[in-house]
């Protein structure tokens, strides 16, 4: 079973979307836990909404707010699941119908993957956050209109799906297209390397720490790109303080394991 380790804090109307756009998957052989970084009310409100009719288990877990905790909460989130298969999701990006069958094709043992987004700008994602349900369908009507408009900032992803293969493979360690809000490893291996740093707080990085980390364990990783693509929802930029020495540390760990 795969078990969708879903990011979230404070916007419940993203969130909603999120999990209807989860509710279509074709592959439904999955659960959801829900890594709260300390949302308020509304937000459990919104999870509960869905209640016994949703078509996946779903479990929510809490910290309290203490600033930008990801890490701890998604270290909560490994230990709970309940599959061996883990998806990375942000509680601001939606998925397409076949994102968790999509995934499932390119697990392969030995691998991790990181997935890809397309960014929707402002006025598409009012759009989208007005609408009563969620609909692919009617997502994808005048697509192209949408691109060329720059409502996204990608079209043909979204047309054209390709396989598995070695083509998808990285020969190294890159810092590029690792995006925390689409990626997926085996719970044994994200086990091996003691989850995500806890001591790495604030927006920043700790994705690609916990990539270059299972890559020296000797994890392969996999690019999820013309197949696993989310939809991110526009947003105000995070607080990005602390970016600038999370990522000097993750240098320092590449520049140890180097020598």
């Amino acid at each position: 079973m795969i078990s969708i380790l879903l990011a979230t804090y404070n916007w419940p109307q993203a969130l909603k979307l999120c999990l209807e756009s989860l509710a279509t998957q074709t592959d439904k052989n999955f659960e959801i836990i829900i890594a709260d970084d300390g949302s308020t009310e509304n937000t459990k409100q919104v999870i509960e909404s869905f209640g016994r009719s949703y078509p996946a288990a779903i479990k929510h877990l809490w910290q309290e707010d203490q600033g930008f905790r990801k890490t701890k909460i998604l270290n909560q989130a490994i230990n709970a699941a309940h599959g061996d298969y883990l998806v990375f999701l942000d509680g601001d990006c939606i998925v397409q119908p076949d994102f968790v069958a999509r995934h499932r094709e390119l697990a392969q043992k030995g691998y991790l993957v990181t997935g890809s987004r397309i960014l929707l700008n402002d006025s598409l994602t009012q759009e989208l956050l007005s609408w009563s349900q969620w609909s692919f369908h009617k997502f994808s009507s005048g697509l192209l209109g949408k691109r060329l408009s720059g409502c996204i900032n990608k079209y043909w992803p979204l047309k054209i799906k390709l396989g598995n293969g070695s083509w998808r493979d990285y020969k190294k360690f890159v810092w590029r297209r690792i995006k925390g809000c689409n990626m997926a490893c085996w719970k044994a291996d994200a086990e091996a390397i003691n989850g995500f740093d806890e001591t790495m707080t604030g927006w920043g990085h700790e994705d690609a720490d916990f990539v270059f980390r299972l890559q020296h364990h000797g994890i392969t990783r996999k690019s999820g790109s013309w197949s696993t693509e989310v939809l991110h929802l526009f947003h105000k930029i995070n607080d990005q303080s602390n970016a600038a020495e999370n990522a000097r540390r993750v240098r320092e760990k590449i520049l140890a394991k180097a020598l």
